[in-house]
């Protein structure tokens, strides 16, 4: 993926250049997918050399930090659905297409994979709690009328205050037990010097090319035919997630499942538990406010997804006909989201 990176200099082209906003969009895009995976390997190596106990936090607070790049630039512009589109996409694409993805993968060549069903069945357990937590400022709003949007608003940010203390709680719990983080092993061990300098160089570059995706956004939906909430649901989450999508796959085929699963179930609650509550704490900052109100089919799907990733857990064994099925969903799901 890093021949990528050879984007990033074509889309400075295409904006001072003046090739329209496509190319600029184009290229920005594809730019970005290196610099998350630098970004999510500088956070492994930094991890690496902090201990268990920091590196783990490490992990747990910068796994989602391209996409929350993405999204707070997305809110600088009041583009509030599309946000709200790239969590539940997020959710969906790790538990859906991620999961999926690496069970047709694994058990291609290996045939029925085994996993420890009891730490995928709590984070299962834990993901379907949070998803509940998201959903009652939903159906709150469905209820009410516009004149009482402001309760909606207040209910979210109380909503947002519990569930990182639920998240906090769960770190606390996770270290206290032992950091039961699972890492592949590192082809190359960076110095503590060297991550921190790709980690701010990523940083930054992936705020750049940020600014550069949303600003140019609404032309090219113009342009393309696609609406906000398509991009928001399906293209951002895999911008922002593509590096880490391709680790899970990976170590799925070097049958390391229970890696696998903690990378797709664990990012998932990583969007639902931290990233979520923190985007309507930086919205109010910004004088943009998000709630938490997803309308009835992102709360179905979010739900199914949910539901499925429970199940898949229940087991401890995964198959590729389980993948298949996984995958399947989730091109259904983002069929009816295009036509949305």
């Amino acid at each position: 993926m890093n021949y990528l990176l050879l984007a990033i200099p074509l889309a400075v082209l295409a904006q001072t250049m003046g090739w329209g906003p496509l190319w600029t969009f184009v290229f920005a895009a594809a730019g970005m997918i290196p610099l998350a995976g630098l970004l999510g390997s500088a956070t492994e190596a930094l991890a690496g050399h902090m201990g268990p106990r920091l590196g783990g936090l490490l992990n747990a607070t910068m796994g989602n930090a391209a996409e929350l790049i993405i999204t707070i630039f997305a809110i600088k512009e009041g583009l509030l659905e599309v946000v709200k589109a790239s969590i539940t996409g997020s959710i969906l694409g790790n538990i859906l297409l991620v999961l999926g993805t690496s069970f047709i993968v694994g058990g291609v060549k290996h045939g029925k994979q085994h996993f420890e069903r009891t730490e995928a069945g709590h984070k299962a357990t834990l993901l379907l709690l949070a998803l509940i937590a998201l959903g009652i400022p939903s159906l709150f709003g469905h209820a009410i009328d516009e004149i009482h949007h402001a309760n909606v608003e207040s209910l979210s940010l109380s909503t947002a205050v519990v569930m990182m203390a639920i998240y906090i709680l769960w770190l606390v719990y996770t270290m206290s037990n032992g950091d039961s983080t699972r890492h592949p092993p590192a082809e190359e061990e960076w110095s503590v010097k060297t991550a921190i300098a790709v980690l701010i160089v990523a940083t930054v570059g992936l705020a750049y090319l940020s600014e550069m995706l949303v600003g140019t956004l609404e032309p090219v939906l113009e342009i393309i035919g696609w609406t906000e909430f398509f991009v928001g649901v399906i293209i951002i989450p895999i911008l922002g997630n593509v590096a880490e999508h391709f680790v899970a796959i990976q170590v799925a085929r070097d049958d390391l499942m229970d890696l696998s699963l903690e990378i797709a179930l664990g990012s998932s609650l990583q969007i639902a538990l931290f990233v979520a509550p923190l985007l309507v704490f930086i919205s109010l900052l910004m004088g943009h406010p998000l709630t938490l109100s997803f309308d009835s089919f992102e709360l179905s799907a979010l739900g199914a997804g949910a539901f499925i990733a429970g199940m898949v857990a229940q087991d401890g064994e995964s198959t590729w006909l389980e993948g298949a099925q996984l995958v399947a969903v989730y091109l259904i799901l983002a069929l009816a989201f295009f036509f949305l």
